[in-house]
């Protein structure tokens, strides 16, 4: 018998089926439209931008940097164009094989290689390293030949930091090199990171580096569009980099270049300042170093000859260089005695060749007495137990609050990095310095040293400097300075840079007057008189010996019979004209004896450049060189008739 289906229940069936692939249908198109929805709304900005981004590439501009100038507007500082071929060791593969192919067809020298291996291991795989710098035209064309050779490997044309005048004001201009790992850290971690796209090379020393930001400029971007391979086809847009400022100095090179001269092969420092505004006029450091040697990263070979030293070339010793002041320190002690009521002007000390306190005998220079001093003989004829028997009746912190804000062991402020504070002691100083009970109490008999600048007494030329200037200002101080003025490189408007307002030290004008007529009469009857014979204005100064070893006191200094560095150092500090001071100098020649002989000398060349426009003959140069001359040999030359060798 026949089934008969059931035609309701299969058309009921066949509805459900087809709702159920309806609904499936739909709910399958609502996930497409939900998902174009997503894409094409809520993620529009986002994948567009991707999509650009795979399309477009933005490439950093790198600015040119800053021009660094003298105050005259002689360029120490400069940029030059040139072709270095580099390797980037991520796409290079075997880097030392492509090393060794790549000798084939330029000269690479072992210097090189081993440059380009220091800064692989203080870079990152994809940084793009020099192999070759200063390529020439034709060396660039044979390489080019054969690129294909070499994938990872490209010549690119940059921007190289130059020093026309080589070593001269090294220490003070420094250097450029490229950022270590530890800067880039710092950057990565600064408001600036973004402006130091693609650069490679910060200030390391110096302007460069105090002025880094001034110096750098700012960064620009250039959108490229590129091909599926990533090589640019066409420049999209573009925004120019703007380069950084120029920074005109106080320094007036030639008279720097004279004073490095003037020493020779000696070591020393010289500052000079114009007390009237704080400028410095010359900040010598000898021996000096070549920047150049730093901008492609220094060989080797070059590092160690200036690292192991004993010369110690990279030591800036005007700004890090501490040393006992010596006799020089005698002026600020007798304006220290005038101000706190110690002495006056006309009290006397007898002075007997010798001072003796505990049980200990203090001897004077030459162990001759000089009978009864005041402030000028003691001035004048440096006496040494004037200064014993004040420093006993002062008391070691009653100096210290008063040299403090003269500078002695602090910072001066100069706008360059690294400035070292010294030694000013003080009976807190010495409890924080040392560790034993013993050695943290001070003892009575440690006072009196002091007194003649020696002792535990240390402090930079540049603090001695800016003491002197402000002296020779009457007490008003001002903030020593390198920085003149900021010029932009687009407009090319100047602008000075601010100096912090004067500070007065409130002295009274008899007690500094009193100081300074004792000043002039040392270049007029006292220790460096020989020095300023004949000379066209009136000086105030102040020779000053400093022991580089300690000498028993019954022991006579006999510079014959100690080695050359055991010897005493040469100091003197000075002003000019003594009526209306326009400069203030400090120097010191290391191990040279007696600062009358050797220290003097120089700053009378400094005063006949600066107030006479005289530069010394060849005659009195090569005499300076070999610390063989006191007054000016031969006829001077015009200032304005000599010129700068440039490399």
């Amino acid at each position: 018998m026949t089934e008969l289906r059931n035609v309701e229940m299969d058309s009921a069936r066949f509805r459900a089926r087809i709702l159920v692939i309806g609904l499936t249908v739909l709910l399958a198109f609502m996930l497409v439209v939900a998902r174009l929805v997503f894409l094409q709304v809520v993620r529009h900005d986002d994948l567009a931008e991707q999509a650009e981004s795979n399309r477009t590439a933005i490439l950093p501009v790198v600015p040119n940097r800053g021009l660094i100038l003298d105050r005259n507007g002689v360029v120490l500082a400069t940029n030059y164009a040139a072709y270095t071929l580099e390797i980037t060791p991520s796409k290079a593969g075997n880097v030392d094989k492509t090393i060794e192919a790549l000798t084939e067809i330029l000269e690479i020298h072992p210097r090189d290689k081993r440059r380009f291996k220091r800064l692989r291991e203080d870079s990152r795989s994809f940084d793009s390293l020099p192999i070759r710098t200063r390529l020439s035209d034709e060396e660039v064309a044979r390489f080019v030949a054969q690129r294909y050779r070499f994938p990872g490997v490209d010549v690119k044309a940059r921007l190289f930091r130059s020093y026309p005048l080589g070593d001269v004001a090294s220490h003070a201009i420094g250097y450029i090199g490229r950022i270590n790992q530890r800067e880039k850290e710092r950057i990565e971690d600064s408001e600036n990171q973004a402006n130091y796209r693609g650069t490679e090379y910060i200030g390391k020393l110096g302007i460069e580096q105090s002025f880094e930001a001034q110096l750098h400029g700012i960064t620009g971007v250039d959108q490229m569009e590129t091909s599926a391979g990533g090589r640019a086809v066409r420049r999209l847009n573009s925004f120019p980099a703007t380069p950084g400022h120029t920074i005109a100095l106080t320094l007036d090179i030639k008279l720097q270049k004279m004073v490095e001269d003037l020493f020779g092969e000696r070591r020393g420092a010289l500052v000079a300042i114009d007390p009237r505004n704080g400028e410095v006029l010359a900040l010598v450091s000898k021996p000096t170093f070549d920047p150049n040697l730093f901008v492609e990263g220094i060989d080797q070979e070059n590092w160690a000859t200036l690292n192991e030293s004993i010369d110690k070339p990279l030591l800036n010793r005007a700004l890090r260089g501490t040393y006992p002041p010596g006799s020089t320190y005698k002026p600020f002690m007798g304006l220290a005695a005038l101000e706190t009521g110690k002495r006056t002007p006309g009290s006397i000390t007898h002075d007997g060749g010798s001072w003796t306190f505990g049980g200990h005998t203090f001897r004077s220079h030459g162990d001759h007495g000089l009978g009864a001093v005041d402030l000028y003989r003691s001035i004048v004829q440096s006496s040494n137990v004037y200064y014993y028997q004040l420093a006993n009746d002062m008391g070691v912190d009653a100096m210290h609050d008063f040299m403090k804000p003269l500078g002695f062991g602090q910072l001066t402020g100069i706008d360059l990095n690294g400035e070292l504070r010294g030694v000013l002691p003080s009976q807190e100083w010495k409890r924080k310095t040392y560790r034993r009970p013993e050695q943290k109490k001070w003892y009575a008999g440690e006072t009196i040293s002091l007194g003649i600048g020696q002792g535990y007494n240390n402090f930079t030329m540049l603090q001695l400097a800016y003491a002197t200037a402000t002296l020779a200002n009457g007490g008003t101080q001002y903030r020593p300075h390198l920085g003149m003025a900021t010029i932009d490189a687009v407009t090319r408007e100047r602008r000075p840079i601010e100096q912090p307002a004067p500070a007065s030290m409130g002295y009274k004008p008899s007690h500094v007057e009193a100081v300074r007529r004792a000043m002039v009469g040392v270049t007029q009857g006292g220790t460096s008189t020989r020095v300023f014979a004949g000379a066209g204005y009136v000086s105030a100064g102040k020779t000053g010996t400093a022991q580089a070893v300690t000498i028993g006191q019954k022991d006579k200094y006999n510079a014959a019979r100690l080695q050359e560095r055991q010897r005493d150092h040469a100091l003197y500090i000075a002003f000019a004209p003594a009526d209306n001071p326009q400069i203030a100098v400090a120097v010191i020649v290391e191990n040279a004896g007696f600062g009358g002989a050797h220290a003097a000398p120089i700053a009378r060349r400094v005063f006949d450049y600066w107030l006479l426009g005289q530069y010394p003959s060849e005659q009195d140069m090569a005499a300076m060189r070999k610390g063989q001359a006191m007054a000016p040999i031969g006829q001077p030359r015009a200032v304005a008739d000599i010129s700068l060798p440039e490399r």
